[in-house]
């Protein structure tokens, strides 16, 4: 049986739920990713910060990415798999929630992350488009 574990990219680096959106673009620039989890104080998962939010929520709006935090912007209790959960329980969840990204956890702390990249690398032609194109609905 494959589990989360077994694809996903490992070390994910988070912004802190208290350091700017400026901060964020930095962290994903230097990473070349497009989304970051958010952590709070407690080292535990707030939420999915993308490059996307920091223009739409903030940028757009009038709002300084200098001044607005991450966390204002890590809306509802994120989406997550368990790392010894079975693959087919993390497509599902990204099918259903339709995120390109599913931040992997083990117990309460953030071990990976499975993008639709890990996908393609890791499950048959015909599961990884299935899923690209339920979540992309």
């Amino acid at each position: 049986m494959t589990v989360a574990r077994d694809i996903m990219t490992p070390d994910a680096r988070c912004v802190g739920e208290n350091e700017t959106l400026v901060d964020a673009a930095r962290l994903m620039a230097s990473l070349d990713v497009g989304a970051l989890p958010i952590c709070g104080e407690d080292k535990r998962l707030k939420g999915m910060l993308t490059d996307r939010d920091i223009v739409v929520k903030c940028i757009a709006q009038g709002g300084d990415p200098s001044s607005t935090t991450a966390g204002s912007l890590g809306q509802g209790k994120p989406v997550t798999i368990g790392a010894d959960d079975d693959i087919q329980e993390a497509l599902e969840a990204m099918k259903r929630h339709q995120v390109r990204r599913l931040p992997v956890i083990d117990g309460h702390d953030l071990v990976g992350i499975i993008s639709q990249a890990d996908i393609a690398l890791a499950l048959a032609p015909v599961e990884t488009g299935e899923t690209v194109a339920e979540i992309s609905e």
